[in-house]
């Protein structure tokens, strides 16, 4: 049976990420070192010390988690030896992925995701877009709610298919509202509106999306040395010249996790390990694939529950 690596995408932030295996690994430390000199400042102070509503900024956020995620995967790494038969990530988490793949440096990513955070930040004025997570209903009837909201001037639409029962939306504030009111009008029992600065993964975001063509244009990118199963249409991508039109259709286009999980299962994968800070997404993929063992690695602690893990692989 083999084993997938997932990489967690933003939300799972939290301060004092990465402090602990910086302590404990070189390679983690040294990770946070690049990142700091890349970016031009104190990244890892950051992560490790805040404050929280600095961190919580997008142009931070997604650097901030991508560099812990490498920095738990180098870490790792180096202390068993990895060999994962694919790779996966949560939106952000896509870049992780694709630098554990040998696919894109990390200095290149972490400069290319703190243009990303920035270009989704802008692309919707503050308080115009919104997102919120619809639970307990199948993605069906969330499709028919966002096209029956959605109008020439408004527009909802599903941004992330998390677990079965479990689907994001985003657009406009109106459509979101308009399709929470509808959704709880037909049963839904509840919906969370999140706390995000942006509309992600729906097409308020094409600004955003001409920007990274632009950024990642400029990027080398070789192809992944391990299958990358990708975001946008949750299939296995092994070609380098795959790897720049996917990041762009990835940030208008819904997060096919639920997808992305059944195709790694489908692949043999029996086994998840998610390399980064939280939890989130072995929390997803236990509900997804209820046969499979998902665990997290994000800190020393976490290391012998991996290794049990491995050993059962």
């Amino acid at each position: 049976m083999s084993y997938a690596l997932v990489f967690p995408g933003q939300g799972s932030q939290h301060v004092g990420m990465g402090k602990d295996l910086a302590q404990w690994s070189e390679a983690a430390r040294e990770t946070f070192m690049e990142a700091d000199d890349v970016l031009g400042f104190a990244l890892s102070s950051l992560c490790f010390e805040g404050p929280e509503e600095d961190l919580r900024l997008t142009e931070n956020t997604q650097p901030a988690i991508l560099t812990a995620s490498v920095a738990a995967f180098r870490a790792l790494d180096s202390e068993i030896g990895l060999s994962p038969s694919c790779v996966a990530g949560h939106s952000l988490g896509e870049y992780s992925a694709l630098v554990a793949a040998q696919s894109i440096s990390f200095a290149d990513a972490v400069a290319a995701v703190r243009e990303r955070g920035r270009a989704m930040q802008e692309a919707v004025p503050a308080g115009e877009g919104a997102m919120a997570a619809l639970l307990g209903m199948d993605r069906d009837q969330i499709l028919r709610i966002c096209d029956e909201v959605s109008t020439d001037t408004v527009l909802v639409s599903a941004a992330n298919y998390n677990a079965p029962g479990q689907v994001v939306i985003a657009g406009h504030r109106a459509g979101v509202l308009g399709a929470i009111d509808l959704y709880k009008e037909r049963g839904g029992k509840r919906a969370v509106e999140l706390p995000v600065s942006a509309p992600f993964h729906c097409a308020l975001m094409e600004p955003a999306a001409r920007r990274m063509q632009e950024v990642l244009r400029d990027i080398r990118i070789d192809s992944p040395k391990t299958v990358l199963i990708n975001n946008a249409e949750a299939s296995p991508v092994q070609a380098g010249e795959e790897i720049l039109p996917s990041l762009v259709r990835q940030v208008t286009s819904p997060v096919l996790w639920e997808d992305s999980v059944n195709v790694m299962v489908g692949m043999g994968v029996g086994a998840f390990i998610e390399v980064g800070p939280g939890k989130v997404l072995a929390g997803l993929i236990k509900r997804i694939a209820r046969e499979s063992t998902a665990v997290s690695f994000g800190a020393p602690g976490d290391l012998s529950a991996v290794t049990q893990c491995l050993e059962g692989t």
